[in-house]
């Protein structure tokens, strides 16, 4: 009769460990990321958002954040058709866009840079690599947040 009320609740040989789950789950809420991995011997945990998710962020759920932290940059509508030939990052990591906290940004919207200026910093692995301007121009867009997770690839800073 036990055999029979444990077994009822899950199936032989899968055992999940709903908690871990749980916070990575929150991890991902938290921290703005797409997709966690988790692997410890044979056994191996993803959790990831689908796409669906990170596209209805422009709802009005995120609104309210919008407008606790005001910024040019933080137009999500805007976004998609800007990044063309944007600088991308290099790295999976945490953007900065000021060299120490309360310090002035690196650039701002409108600002001019010259090529090899930096333009933010990528924290990985607790090193802080500088991402410099690939050519001169005018900064057209910043399409992150600071202290915001980037991921490999993805779009930074669009400068026309």
């Amino acid at each position: 009769m036990a055999e029979t009320k444990r077994s009822a609740g899950r199936k032989p040989g899968m055992d999940v460990d709903t908690k871990l789950v749980r916070e990575l789950a929150d991890m991902l809420a938290e921290t703005g990321l797409t997709e966690i991995e988790v692997e410890d011997g044979a056994r191996k945990i993803r959790v990831s958002r689908g796409a669906v998710a990170a596209a209805a962020a422009p709802a009005p759920a995120s609104a309210p954040a919008t407008a606790a932290t005001p910024s040019p940059q933080a137009e999500p509508a805007n976004q998609l058709p800007d990044t063309a030939g944007a600088i991308k990052s290099p790295m999976v990591g945490t953007v900065y866009l000021a060299p120490e906290p309360g310090a002035a940004d690196f650039v701002k919207v409108g600002d001019s840079v010259a090529e090899g200026e930096t333009l933010l910093i990528v924290e990985a692995m607790k090193v802080m690599n500088p991402i410099n301007a690939d050519k001169s121009g005018t900064v057209k867009a910043i399409l992150v947040d600071n202290a915001q997770p980037v991921e490999f690839d993805q779009p930074l800073v669009v400068i026309g």
